[in-house]
């Protein structure tokens, strides 16, 4: 399978939409002032929402993909208004390799799935 990529710039309505939907209205992904005051000094995103961003991308390529078992880490923080860029390599069926890094080459997601 090639390489699928591509370029997603997270917003504070995405992150509020995503609360919503998700149930999780922690303030670190909702409240830019409660944010501010954090080490991060900015709100954050949801993991899970990178993570459907990744697997959006893998529908829209295979929309018939079923997904057997997900690992995940999210070793920085990826912040409102910040160009992140999605990637997926890896054979489908198979195991693909999932990652979202910042335009500092700091990855917000690292993970695999296995796919039907």
């Amino acid at each position: 399978m090639p390489e699928i990529t591509a370029d997603w710039t997270p917003t504070q309505d995405e992150f509020d939409a995503f609360a919503a939907v998700s149930g999780d209205d922690n303030p670190i992904h909702v409240d830019p002032a409660f944010s501010a005051s954090t080490g991060f000094g900015r709100t954050v995103s949801h993991g899970m929402l990178i993570y459907s961003k990744l697997w959006g991308l893998v529908m829209k390529t295979r929309p018939e993909t079923r997904q057997i078992r997900q690992e995940m880490m999210f070793p920085n923080p990826c912040f409102t208004n910040e160009k992140i860029t999605l990637r997926i390599t890896g054979e489908m069926p198979g195991t693909i390799a999932m990652v979202a890094v910042r335009g500092d080459g700091g990855q917000v997601f690292v993970g695999e799935a296995e796919v039907a």
